[in-house]
């Protein structure tokens, strides 16, 4: 859709035009507009740079989609005021793409596009251009390696060489080095002539694959994009992949968006981390946009990780996705000794077991894990020292006075002080019982290493956690205290994994915290040696339905068991589901404006940060499209007549409630 916009120029007959994306940031003007191009700019006014226009009387950003011999309109229309820089920085299939996300997130062209293309950096578009040669593909079919030990594997990679389009949701086994099994995906379909884009969820993971790649491929082949670049190496590494330089790009989520030619291959590596999501709007997911490009492109995919998320196992029942998958013989052989120990015989030999936070089967593996010279794991929930204390004589949570926020410890000599607003609570008195004493309610990492310390005297203990993160530990015998996601690599595996505190993953009030502690536990057990070398111990109650996946190695069962559930309640993946948070008034004025589907469900409203509420939308998925764009319609008049409060739409969060 174009609009007519009036110029004080009277614009020369002939001139072509120019269909711009202006950069307002507002829903009701998501489309594109049509301005002149002057003949000055001609040559350099290309599809996919960026632009300058004049917009309601102000100069903006916009982005030049496309060109045309004329508008259509028998109006005045203005003229480009100035070409930004004549690097075509947009590829047509990204526009494309982003109109898709957009569209699927109920967002705006605009706001996609500011997440996938980063900011001009003027330096690095003026260097000069390598003119060393690219080194030369691979050619020839790729080694299966590891992929063996997965019956379906090979003959993954055969297809991608073949130039095919596979579709896979993988499940790695333990002690798997995914990052090789990654790059040998790549290396078959850079084989095949096609490049690939691979999305993992941190700078670790991105390390590990930046090293496998360019032992597969060789220097050169491959590029890495991430925020954490800073703006000059992530523009040169875009700018390489955009201009053909290199097939490959490898990032974090900031990668999802890569401009690769001839894409053959988008992978994702642990789709259920909460870092594929991106928190600015429309809050796309890294799995989605990978999704929509494999149907864009019509390249394959490759879904992996030691878990497997709902929406995982939607692909692989509905047919869209084969899964790979090893036997069951190869898992025992693999797995480490796995054991809980909330069970019947575990409680008939230690009583104590159902309260301990550290139980005598737990305490026993460590023990002789280090007697053997063998490093020890142990994945603790919460970081900090004592992140929650409670009142010792009447167990009342210890709060804030000012804010009501926790307090916290941060040493064994520290003055208790609020999560929330820092303040000091020196001089903390119960509320309900004047007692001055307190005790820990949670136990955070670096008290658990304090306690393991003395516990195992003359052992060495580290941390890897949110101060410093450990990539790996050498394999001789220390304790290695870690929180969920910072767990290190140890040399040759470790001798036990201890999982503590299982009710802080599993009893949050979130839809995933089931899925989100196993992932949590497969990831760390993982990490340990096969059996009898290794042993994993968590505790928990042995009955639970992730604690059972866990125990058997079985991601894909527990998936499948979560997608049931969630299909029964009405839950995503199995429908889509809208939430829409805001001031009271303002989400009903939006939701009374929008024209739903005949068959959405509106459920709420549920309590949201900042006194406001957040009522969700729950549509079948075959009316997502409608959904959304009932809500954008809905958003765009409410910005057209300048409604104040603003409401934010998200197309299904990863957390509902």
């Amino acid at each position: 859709m174009t609009t007519t916009k009036r110029s004080d120029r009277r614009p020369a007959d002939g001139s072509p035009v120019a269909r711009v994306c202006v950069d307002v940031g507002l829903a009701h003007l998501d489309r594109p507009f049509d301005y002149l191009v002057p003949a000055e700019l001609d040559e350099v006014a290309v599809p996919g740079t960026r632009v300058k226009v004049r917009f309601a009387g102000q100069l903006v950003d916009g982005w030049l989609l496309s060109r045309a011999d004329d508008s259509g309109h028998t109006g005045r229309l203005a003229y480009l005021e100035k070409v930004v820089s004549p690097e075509p920085v947009l590829a047509p299939e990204i526009a494309r793409l982003a109109r898709a996300v957009a569209d699927r997130y109920a967002g705006s062209l605009a706001d996609v596009l500011r997440l996938a293309v980063p900011p001009r950096h003027a330096r690095v578009e003026k260097e000069p251009r390598d003119e060393q040669p690219t080194p030369a593909a691979p050619t020839g079919a790729v080694d299966p390696r590891g992929w063996r030990d997965y019956p379906t594997g090979p003959a993954m990679l055969r297809a991608l060489t073949d130039g095919r389009a596979p579709r896979a949701v993988w499940s790695a086994l333990p002690g798997e080095d995914w990052a090789a099994r990654y790059a040998d995906a790549v290396a078959a379909t850079v084989a095949g002539g096609r490049g690939a884009v691979v999305v993992v969820p941190d700078a670790r993971d991105l390390d590990r694959l930046d090293a496998a790649l360019t032992t597969v491929l060789g220097p050169g082949r491959h590029v890495s994009l991430s925020a954490a670049l800073g703006p000059a190496r992530r523009y040169r590494a875009f700018l390489a992949a955009r201009r053909g330089q290199v097939p490959v790009v490898i990032g974090t989520r900031a990668a999802m968006f890569a401009p690769v030619a001839r894409l053959g291959l988008v992978a994702i590596w642990d789709d259920g981390d909460d870092l594929h999501s991106e928190p600015r709007a429309p809050y796309p997911h890294a799995r989605d946009v990978l999704l929509t490009r494999v149907h864009l492109a019509e390249a394959g995919a490759l879904v992996g990780g030691y878990a497997r998320t709902a929406e995982g196992q939607l692909l692989v029942e509905t047919g869209w996705a084969r899964e790979v998958v090893a036997d069951r013989s190869t898992v025992r052989a693999r797995v480490p000794a796995i054991a809980p120990t909330g069970d019947d015989p575990q409680l008939a030999r230690d009583p104590g077991a159902a309260t301990a936070r550290l139980p005598s089967l737990a305490w026993t593996a460590a023990r002789d894990a280090l007697r053997q010279d063998l490093p020890v794991l142990v994945q603790v929930p919460r970081r900090g020292y004592l992140p929650s204390i409670s009142c010792a004589e009447c167990r009342t949570p210890a709060r804030c006075v000012h804010c009501s926020g926790p307090l916290a410890l941060p040493s064994a000599g520290g003055t208790p002080a609020c999560r929330w607003c820092a303040r000091v609570a020196a001089a903390y008195a119960c509320p309900q019982c004047g007692g001055r004493r307190l005790r820990a309610a949670v136990t955070g990492a670096r008290r658990t290493a304090e306690e393991l310390g003395r516990a195992f005297p003359g052992v060495p203990v580290r941390t890897s956690g949110r101060e410093e993160v450990l990539t790996d530990v050498p394999g001789g015998a220390a304790l290695v205290v870690a929180t969920p996601g910072a767990e290190p690599v140890a040399e040759g595996g470790y001798g036990a994994v201890l999982l503590l505190d299982s009710w802080a993953l599993l009893t949050r009030a979130d839809l995933r915290a089931g899925e989100e502690a196993l992932r949590r536990w497969l990831a760390a057990a993982a990490l340990a040696r096969p059996a009898p070398a290794g042993r994993v111990v968590v505790v928990a109650d042995g009955a639970l339905a992730p604690v059972q996946a866990l125990l058997r190695w079985d991601a894909g069962w527990f998936a499948g068991r979560e997608l049931a559930e969630r299909r029964e309640l009405g839950f995503p993946p199995a429908v889509r589901m809208a939430s829409v948070t805001g001031p009271a008034e303002a989400v009903a004025d939006l939701l009374a404006a929008a024209r739903l589907p005949d068959d959405a469900e509106v459920l709420g409203p549920v309590p949201a940060e900042e006194g406001r509420e957040r009522m969700l939308v729950r549509v079948p998925r075959a009316r997502a499209g409608a959904l959304a764009e009932a809500l954008h319609s809905a958003a765009g008049a409410r910005a057209a007549r300048k409604a104040a409060d603003p409401v934010r739409l998200q197309v299904d969060p990863l957390s509902l409630f």
